[in-house]
C-alpha cells in the first residue's frame, strides 16, 4: 500500500492534482475491482479511520475554547442550515429523478449532504487558510456535520423497515451519551492529562509526548465508539481541552507523521471500496448523480454563506470547497442497509458516487485558483504579484508595521508592504505609500511577493483571530528558510506559543512602550536616572526569567516570585550590597 501510494501521490502532485486523488486512484488499482491485491478493504478502513481522529485532534489543538465560542454562530447557524438544506434538497432530487421511496431517498440524500472532513481540512492546513474567515466557516460547517451524525443515525433508525433492536440505544440515549462523553473527556483532560504533560515536560522525555498523544486520540476515539458516537468528535474535544497547554506544539509535531500516513491509508481504502464494475455498468447514472450532488451543494452553500454576509466570490469558493460527499456516507449507507431502507447494491452504487465526488475536489480547487486569478481588483488594490522585487516584506501596515517599514526605508532598503484591510490601503495611498492587498500568511501570495529571495519577512499584523499561530508561521519558515522571519506577538501567551519556532525575532507589541512609560513614571516620581536604569535592567532580567520558567512548565504562575509587588520591591543598591 505504501509503495503504490508513493508512486501515485508523487505523480499526481507533479500533475498538480493533489495527494488525495493520488491515494484514491492507487487504492482503486490495488483493490478488489482491479488487481485484487486486497480483498477486504473494510479492514484497512477501520484502522485508517484513526487518521481522521488524529486530524481532528490536531485541529482541536489550535482552537482555544474562547475561539470556539466565537465561532458558535457559524457552527450552529451556518452548519445547521447546510446540513438540513443540502440533505433535504438532495433527498428531493433523488425522490423525483429516480422514483424511489421517500424513506430511501432520505436515507441516501442526508448522508450525501455531508462533506469530507478528511479531505477539506488538510487542504486548508496546507494553504494556511484554516485560520482565515473562509477557513473558519468551512471548519464550522464540518464540525457541525460531525455533531449531526447522532441525529442522522436516529432518523435512519426511525425510518427502518425492521423491528427496532432493543440493544441499540435510542436517539435521546445517544444524545445523553454524547453530553456525558464530552464532559468526561473535558474532565479527564483538565485534571489528568494536563498535569501529566507538565510532569513529562519537567522530565524531558520527548518520546513520552508521542505516547500521551496517541493514547489521548485512540482512547477518546474508543470511548466515543463504545457509545456509538463519532470517534472524530471525541478526538476533537480532547484536542480543544489541550489547546491552552504549552506542550500542544510537541503533541502536534509528534503526531503529524501518524496523521499523514493513516489519513493516506484511509483514502487508499476509499479507492479500494470503489466498485469499478458498477461504474462501468452504469457510468451515466453514477456520474449524473455525482454531478447533481455537487451542483446542488455548490448552489445551496453559496447562497447560505452569502446570506451570512460574505461576498459572492468568497461564498462561491466555500460552495466549491464543500461540494463533495464525505466519508460518513459509507457509515450511514451501512446503517440504511441494515435498516432495509436500501439494498446492498444501492449502498455500493452510492458509495461510488461519494468516491467520485471526492475525486472531483482537486479539480474544483484548481477552478478556485483560476477564479482567484481572474478576480477583478480595483486599481488601488493591486496584489503583491504587482510589486517590484525587494529584499524585505512587511505584512500588516498599521501603526506597528509603519514603524518597522520606515526604519528600513531610512537605509534605502526596498520593502514590499502587504495588508488585507482595504481602508488601511486607501489611507496609506493618500500619503503616497503603495500597499498591496492580500493575506500575507498565504504561501502562494508570499511567493508572488518575492519571499523566496527576501532576507526579511516581518509579520506586523495584530493577530486578529489568532492567525499568527505556530502552525501558520511554521509553514512560512518551512517554505522560505533563507528569510529572517519576525513576528509581532500579542502577549505573554502568544510569545510562549511561538517559543518552539526558529524565529529571528518575536516581541510583545506593547512591551517596549510600556517600559518607556515606566521609565518616565519613575522620573516623574523623583527617581534618579542611574536608579531608573537599574530598575529597568532588573525588570527586563526578571521578566525574561519568568518567560523561561513559564515556557518550560506551561504554567503562567511560574516565576511569579520574581515579579515586583508591593511586598517585593527592589532594594536600594546600598541595602542590597549590605545584605549580600
Amino acid at each position: 500500500m505504501l509503495g503504490v501510494a508513493l508512486v501515485f501521490v508523487m505523480l499526481f502532485r507533479r500533475l498538480g492534482l493533489g495527494a488525495t486523488l493520488g491515494y484514491i486512484v492507487a487504492g482503486a488499482l490495488i483493490g478488489p475491482s482491479a488487481l485484487g491485491l486486497f480483498r477486504d478493504p473494510e479492514s484497512v478502513q477501520r484502522v485508517s479511520e484513526i487518521g481522521i481522529a488524529l486530524l481532528l485532534f490536531i485541529v482541536g489543538l489550535e482552537l482555544q475554547p474562547s475561539r470556539l465560542w466565537r465561532l458558535r454562530k457559524d457552527i450552529f447557524g451556518l452548519g445547521l442550515l447546510q446540513v438540513t438544506l443540502c440533505g433535504l434538497a438532495i433527498s428531493a432530487l433523488l425522490y423525483i429523478a429516480l422514483g424511489i421511496s421517500l424513506e430511501a431517498a432520505i436515507a441516501i440524500g442526508l448522508p450525501l449532504g455531508l462533506s469530507s472532513t478528511a479531505q477539506v481540512l488538510p487542504m486548508l492546513q496546507a494553504e494556511n487558510e484554516l485560520n482565515t474567515p473562509q477557513g473558519e466557516r468551512a471548519f464550522s460547517i464540518l464540525l457541525f456535520q460531525d455533531l449531526s451524525i447522532v441525529p442522522l443515525i436516529t432518523i435512519i433508525a426511525a425510518l427502518a423497515r425492521t423491528p427496532p433492536d432493543p440493544t441499540v440505544p435510542t436517539g435521546w440515549t445517544l444524545a445523553l451519551y454524547t453530553v456525558l462523553a464530552v464532559l468526561g473527556l473535558v474532565a479527564f483532560g483538565r485534571f489528568i492529562l494536563v498535569p501529566v504533560l507538565r510532569l513529562i515536560g519537567r522530565l524531558g522525555e520527548r518520546e513520552l509526548f508521542t505516547v500521551v498523544g496517541l493514547f489521548t486520540v485512540i482512547g477518546s476515539a474508543a470511548v466515543m465508539h463504545e457509545f456509538g458516537l463519532s470517534t472524530a468528535l471525541g478526538a476533537f474535544v480532547a484536542g480543544v481541552v489541550l489547546a491552552e497547554s504549552p506542550y500542544r506544539h510537541e503533541l502536534d509535531s509528534d503526531l503529524e507523521p501518524f496523521r499523514s500516513i493513516l489519513l493516506g491509508l484511509f483514502f487508499l481504502s476509499v479507492g479500494m471500496l470503489l466498485n469499478l464494475q458498477l461504474i462501468a455498468d452504469r457510468p451515466l447514472f453514477v456520474m449524473g448523480i455525482a454531478a447533481g450532488v455537487i451542483a446542488t451543494k455548490i448552489v445551496i452553500i453559496t447562497l447560505i454563506d452569502r446570506a451570512f454576509g460574505d461576498r459572492w466570490p468568497v461564498s462561491i469558493r466555500l460552495g466549491l470547497l464543500l461540494s463533495q460527499a464525505g466519508e460518513f456516507g459509507f457509515v450511514l449507507f451501512a446503517q440504511a442497509t441494515a435498516a432495509q431502507l436500501i439494498t446492498p447494491e444501492a449502498a455500493s452504487l452510492f458509495g461510488a458516487v461519494v468516491t467520485l465526488s471526492m475525486a472531483t475536489t482537486p479539480f474544483l480547487m484548481r477552478f478556485i485558483d483560476w477564479l482567484e486569478k481572474r478576480e477583478v481588483r480595483r486599481d488601488d488594490l493591486d496584489g503583491p504579484e504587482m510589486s517590484p522585487e525587494t529584499s524585505a516584506i512587511v505584512v500588516g501596515y498599521g501603526r506597528f508595521g509603519q514603524t518597522v517599514a520606515q526604519m528600513m526605508m531610512a537605509k534605502g532598503i526596498g520593502v514590499t508592504l502587504i495588508d488585507k484591510k482595504p481602508k488601511q490601503i486607501e489611507v496609506s495611498g493618500e500619503f503616497g505609500t503603495k500597499v498591496y492587498y492580500g493575506d500575507g500568511l498565504r504561501i502562494d501570495l508570499l511567493r508572488a511577493a518575492g519571499a523566496e529571495t527576501a532576507r526579511v519577512i516581518a509579520f506586523c499584523n495584530d493577530n486578529e483571530g489568532g492567525e499568527l499561530n505556530s502552525e501558520a508561521l511554521g509553514q512560512v519558515l518551512k517554505a522560505f528558510p533563507q528569510a529572517a522571519v519576525m513576528v509581532r506577538a500579542f502577549d505573554r501567551r502568544h510569545l510562549i506559543e511561538l517559543d518552539a519556532l526558529d524565529l529571528a525575532f518575536a516581541e510583545r507589541e506593547m512591551f517596549e512602550g510600556a517600559v518607556a512609560m515606566g521609565r518616565e513614571a519613575l522620573k516623574a516620581s523623583g527617581i534618579e536616572r542611574a536608579e531608573i536604569e537599574r530598575v529597568e535592567r532588573e525588570y527586563r532580567s526578571r521578566d525574561c526569567e519568568r518567560l523561561e520558567r513559564q515556557t518550560e512548565t506551561g504554567d503562567l504562575k511560574a516565576g511569579w516570585d520574581r515579579a515586583f509587588t508591593p511586598e517585593r520591591a527592589l532594594p536600594d543598591e546600598e541595602e542590597a550590597g549590605s545584605t549580600a
